[in-house]
């Protein structure tokens, strides 16, 4: 995959899940501008995910197409494709292992001053200091020593570090409460700043957090 200006479009895309008759969606087009921030608002079940997955290619659609640049995502190596893409969701996949691996695992040889300074990005610093060993703190099988906004904020420290061109946020703030939505907020603005960004969320307000001047064109729903 090369990246230009990370355009994504998607052309007359149907999907249906398997084991099922009704398509999850169909014939959709978008059309979002590289550096933009495009959000995807909607009930439970009215097929955000569906569409946020297919960029990664967790699933192929059925019928169409998804392009980055110009290229058909089916046409490029999974790997090439995903290294250009970071994913924030509510569901955080964490290891039972240090802070500093969870954050490393998006650039394995990250040197101790690039993952400091993605966790001030992703307003993380303050908390993983505070711990007794830092970032030599194990977190326990899926961060289970963390709290929600914590985890939230390794996640996105994560994908601070790997830099990737294309963020998807999928209603990364949901499950937080009111203090820590403000920090992980903070943080997402930081991280997907002149990123290509496409938002799920369940609320418009949310999606209006995500950019720094809700006013402006910055952010299409």
């Amino acid at each position: 995959l090369k990246i230009n200006k990370g355009n994504i479009e998607f052309q007359n895309v149907s999907f249906v899940y398997p084991k099922t008759d009704d398509a999850a969606i169909k014939n959709i087009n978008v059309a979002i501008d590289g550096g933009s921030t495009a959000a995807l608002v909607g009930h439970s079940g009215a097929g955000k995910s569906t569409i946020i997955n297919l960029i990664p290619r967790f699933y192929d659609p059925n019928e169409g197409k998804v392009l980055i640049d110009n290229q058909n995502i089916n046409s490029i190596s999974l790997s090439s494709l995903r290294k250009n893409i970071s994913m924030v969701s509510q569901d955080i996949i964490l290891f039972d292992d240090t802070i500093r691996a969870n954050i490393a695992y998006a650039k394995l040889d990250a040197t101790n001053d690039e993952i400091s300074k993605a966790c001030d990005f992703a307003a993380a610093s303050e908390f993983i200091e505070s711990l007794p060993q830092s970032y030599e703190t194990t977190i326990g099988e899926n961060g289970i020593r963390l709290s929600g906004g914590q985890k939230q904020r390794i996640s996105i420290a994560r994908a601070v570090l790997k830099n990737s061109p294309i963020i998807l946020l999928d209603e990364a703030t949901s499950s937080l409460d009111s203090d820590s939505e403000e920090k992980v907020q903070n943080a997402i603005m930081n991280l997907t700043k002149n990123k290509t960004t496409l938002v799920i969320a369940h609320r418009l307000s949310t999606c209006l957090l995500y950019t720094s001047d809700a006013a402006d064109d910055s952010l299409r729903v």
